[in-house]
Order: C-alpha cells, then sequence, then structure tokens
C-alpha cells in the first residue's frame, strides 16, 4: 500500500506543542502503521512525518504500543481481556474464545467494536490497522501453546478469524434472523466446534498436532 485511501499524508514542518498536535501524531501514526506494519515503524520516524519533537510522542502517548491502540481505537485491551488464554487447555480453548468474544459484543464495548469493524470495511487504511491487530494482539495468544508449523499455524488462525468475523458481521452488521435473536449459549454449542476443528482438528487427513504446556 502506497498511500492512505482517505487521502492522508504526513504534515511537515516542527511543532513545538498546540492544540492539534496529538491529532498530527495519530493521523502520521495511522499512516506509518497501516502502510510498514507495526515493527518497522519508529515513533521518531512519525514524530518527523507530524513535525514535532519525538519527546512529545513519548508525552502524549507513553510508548509505541500505547499510540498504535489509539490509531485503532481499542474498546478494550487484548493482553487482559485474552490474557487467560494461555492458561486454558487448547481442547477447550474454542469455546472460552468464543464466549469471550460474544460477552464483549454484549457489553458496553459492543458500539466501540461495531466502529472499528465498519471502519475496517470502508478504509484501506483502517483494515490494514485491524489486521495487525489480530495477527499481533489476539491470534498470538488464541494459538499459544499450539504447535504446527508456521504456514498451517498461519492458516488456522486464519480460518478461525474468519469464522469469527463473517459470525459477528452477520449477527451485528447484517442482523440475519434468526441468528441476530439467538442466545449465546445456542451459537457457542453451534459454532464452537467448528472453531475448536480449525484449531486443534485434523485436517486434509492428518493427525492433529501435539501441544506444548501452557505457559
Amino acid at each position: 500500500m502506497t498511500g492512505d485511501s482517505n487521502g492522508l499524508r504526513p504534515r511537515r514542518g516542527r511543532r513545538s506543542g498546540g492544540t492539534d498536535t496529538k491529532d498530527l501524531i495519530l493521523e502520521a501514526a495511522r499512516i506509518r502503521f497501516a502502510q510498514e506494519g507495526f515493527d518497522a515503524v519508529s515513533l521518531r520516524q512519525i514524530a518527523r512525518d507530524a513535525g514535532v519533537d519525538a519527546a512529545l510522542v513519548h508525552h502524549y502517548f507513553g510508548s509505541k504500543d500505547e499510540l498504535f491502540a489509539a490509531c485503532v481505537a481499542l474498546p478494550m485491551d487484548p493482553a487482559k481481556v485474552l490474557g487467560h488464554l494461555a492458561g486454558t487447555p487448547v481442547e477447550q480453548r474454542a469455546e472460552v474464545i468464543l464466549r469471550t468474544i460474544l460477552d464483549l459484543w454484549d457489553s458496553p464495548a459492543r458500539t466501540a467494536m461495531l466502529a472499528m469493524v465498519r471502519s475496517a470495511l470502508n478504509s484501506d487504511a483502517q483494515a490494514a490497522l485491524l489486521r495487525q491487530v489480530l495477527t499481533r494482539l489476539i491470534l498470538p495468544r488464541a494459538l499459544a501453546g499450539l504447535d504446527y508449523p508456521e504456514d498451517e499455524r498461519e492458516l488456522r488462525g486464519s480460518l478461525l478469524v474468519s469464522q469469527v468475523l463473517g459470525l459477528l458481521h452477520a449477527r451485528h452488521l447484517l442482523r440475519i434472523e434468526p441468528l441476530a435473536s439467538v442466545g449465546s449459549e445456542q451459537i457457542i454449542r453451534w459454532v464452537a466446534p467448528t472453531l475448536q476443528r480449525y484449531l486443534t482438528g485434523d485436517v486434509d487427513g492428518q493427525n492433529s498436532p501435539s501441544t506444548s504446556p501452557a505457559a
């Protein structure tokens, strides 16, 4: 990706602070993160793009992780919400993941999560940021302790995400009935086995993978 779909460009010219400084930093960071990915971007680069001193980035956001979270406007901290997954037996993990997600969508975080998904559907830059949230913050926790070759691990993780996002899209955005109205427990009974197959199931006639002890 060579540019932001909304036509944003980093602003030049050093700034010492002001009412719009924080917004300038966020604008520059969103572009950098979307174009290059979290790991390839430094706070110094973002400060240069925003035309501010690097100390102001630390002043407003503290760290690159905090700045990234502000760019995506996460309604929750994945480390806190999904922190228990590493200690969940892999054979039970799909149900725990699905229950956690459904509980979030029935919480006050729902409005922000809907906005995040909608923005990703309408903006290449926001979609790139959401992909990084999934690959950096969510999937590593969902797949913790599962011993696969890297390519199979990534495929299983992406299938897990596709199933969950499809479910949320149909239930909360398109509101397809009766899926939109049935209770969470019924959804868990129907969908969790499919998610578990993506995590640990026998695919293509191969055996289920070995698992490493929970961290």
